[in-house]
């Protein structure tokens, strides 16, 4: 009888902690920082899940390691880079994200320790949860460049001697690489799955402000320069065709693995990320936890 009594002496306290716990963890703001090398990047890797984070009263900052100088066919040096962090700050305020564009030239990106230091600040200074880049894998030096940064500075956010004058983490966040095509050495797999169908068309709204690029640079490379229509609703709708993303066989199995596979099945748009095998290894709980959208 009197070991009877002591457990559940022992065990009431131990589930009204377990409950307080998980509150808390419901009541936590959570710190998401999405890295691309240019301005616009992060917007197509994940605009629409920024996009839901900030609707549900989280944090998300924006970071482009460079500010874009190069990407233009008649236009270059500080007047683009002052036209395209102009352009950043009106996508960040269409999408309810903050925006930081870092001074660093465009197509001169290196993997240094100067920037990396510059990663691991930013990363301490949001008290990051989430952190999402590219993959290592991609045709342009400058992307490459910026997941080796990030995968250089995962784990270094936790350690104290490293960039001293900002504060460590306690903890490693959850590192993840966003959706790509490419297949060598190996494709991306996606663990986890975004449902963006409602929140698509901002996602496109929050693009297009980036007029220098969908609306120039980007189809001037593929020679449908001439085919931009010449008002706001047309581009927007043109945009949607040129960006939107076919939801590969991967990526459904995946949204059905999150979403079930009622609604899983239905998903018009997604946006899928890898787990970075460098930064904190999430349990399934844990990745609901840091993705409240997935629990709606």
């Amino acid at each position: 009888m009197k070991l009877i009594l002591f457990l559940l002496a022992t065990l009431i306290p131990m589930n009204i902690l377990s409950a307080k716990n998980t509150q808390e963890m419901q009541n936590k703001k959570i710190n998401v920082v999405v890295f691309g090398a240019h301005p616009d990047d992060a917007e197509t890797a994940a605009g629409g899940t920024a996009i839901k984070f900030a609707q549900l009263g989280h944090n998300v900052l924006f970071v482009s390691l460079t500010n874009g100088d190069a990407g233009h066919f008649n236009e270059g040096g500080g007047a683009l880079a002052k036209r395209r962090r102009a352009e950043a700050m009106e996508s960040g305020k269409r999408l309810g994200v903050t925006y930081k564009v870092l001074d660093n030239h465009d197509g001169e990106l290196m993997a240094d320790l100067h920037i990396r230091l510059q990663v691991i600040r930013l990363i301490r200074e949001w008290n990051a949860d989430v952190v999402i880049g590219p993959r290592p894998y991609d045709y342009h030096p400058d992307h490459r460049n910026t997941a080796i940064l990030l995968q250089d500075a995962a784990f270094m956010v936790v350690v104290p001697n490293v960039a001293p004058d900002t504060p460590p983490l306690k903890k490693n966040p959850v590192f993840l690489y966003a959706q790509d095509n490419f297949k060598k050495p190996y494709p991306f797999i996606p663990d986890i799955a975004i449902d963006i169908s409602d929140v698509f068309d901002q996602k496109i709204y929050g693009m297009s402000a980036h007029e220098s690029q969908y609306f120039e640079w980007l189809p001037w490379l593929s020679g449908e320069l001439e085919q931009i229509p010449k008002d706001e609703k047309g581009r927007l709708e043109w945009l949607k065709v040129f960006r939107k993303r076919a939801i590969t066989p991967a990526v459904r199995e995946a949204l059905i693995k999150w979403y079930g596979k009622e609604k899983g099945n239905k998903i018009t748009d997604a946006e899928a990320f890898e787990i970075c095998e460098y930064g904190y290894q999430p349990s399934e709980n844990e990745i609901k936890q840091l993705f409240p959208m997935l629990n709606k």
